[in-house]
């Protein structure tokens, strides 16, 4: 299946590599080579065909990749971003994994690793959004206030929409069909980002607090998503979940 993806890179031989081989992979490349660029393509004209994933370089011209990602976010949670990007420094990463990419690779990179990346990112993100995969007619999860919608991809606290990101998604519908059960951070990694992410453990960190912030009332008390200390994680069974709120 052909996907529309954006490549942002100034470097024009990685650029050009990189919009070659999605080419050839058989998807619908567009590459532009500054950040502002960036916003205008995936924002610019919202009656226009949207893209199914965004490579992000950090290091840009006239608008720098992390906030090209911050304003993306803003109005738009689900479209995949992969960073792509020179700066390997843990800081760097979590900057970006916190403000809502998924997944990242660091220059210099393995070609093969990266394309699998992208597949990975763009079968997840076709899975949210077919009516057709496998999930049709699934009864949302109710617990107390939150409400998890799979055929919809929506998620909902007290009534209001909560607009999460692919990943802070996957995430709590996954603890959320599995209540009471701890989750190694390990086991989380695998899970939501897949075998093949080569990332670690502060990920999760990052992307739980996240989750927190937008669906806790207290996030450092929280009802739903409580640590596990030196284990993991764990979503609260719906019987604990609904005697606090009483």
């Amino acid at each position: 299946m052909a996907y529309r993806i954006l490549c942002v890179e100034d470097n024009p031989e990685i650029g050009k590599l990189l919009s070659e081989q999605l080419a050839a992979a058989g998807h619908d490349c567009d590459w532009v080579t500054d950040g502002e660029a960036a916003l205008t393509a995936l924002l610019g004209d919202i009656s226009g065909p949207r893209y199914d994933l965004v490579m992000l370089d950090l290091m840009l011209p006239r608008m720098d990749g992390l906030e090209v990602c911050r304003r993306l976010r803003r109005g738009d949670s689900r479209t995949p971003v992969l960073m792509v990007t020179a700066k390997a420094s843990i800081r760097d990463v979590v900057v970006g994994l916190e403000i809502g990419a998924d997944d990242y690779v660091t220059k210099p990179f393995h070609l093969p690793i990266l394309l699998a990346r992208v597949q990975a990112l763009l079968r997840r993100g076709q899975q949210r959004s077919s009516p057709d995969d496998g999930i049709g007619g699934t009864p949302p999860l109710v617990c107390g206030p939150l409400v998890i919608d799979a055929d919809q991809h929506r998620v909902e606290l007290d009534g209001v929409p909560v607009q999460l990101t692919g990943k802070e998604y996957a995430l709590l519908a996954l603890f959320a069909s599995h209540p009471g059960h701890t989750f190694r951070r390990g086991e989380l990694l695998d899970h939501v980002w897949g075998e093949e992410f080569d990332g670690f453990d502060h990920t999760v960190n990052t992307h739980i607090n996240r989750l927190r912030n937008k669906v806790e009332v207290d996030p450092a008390r929280p009802r739903f998503i409580e640590t596990v200390w030196g284990v993991g994680y764990r979503f609260a069974p719906q019987t604990e979940a609904r005697d606090e709120g009483a």
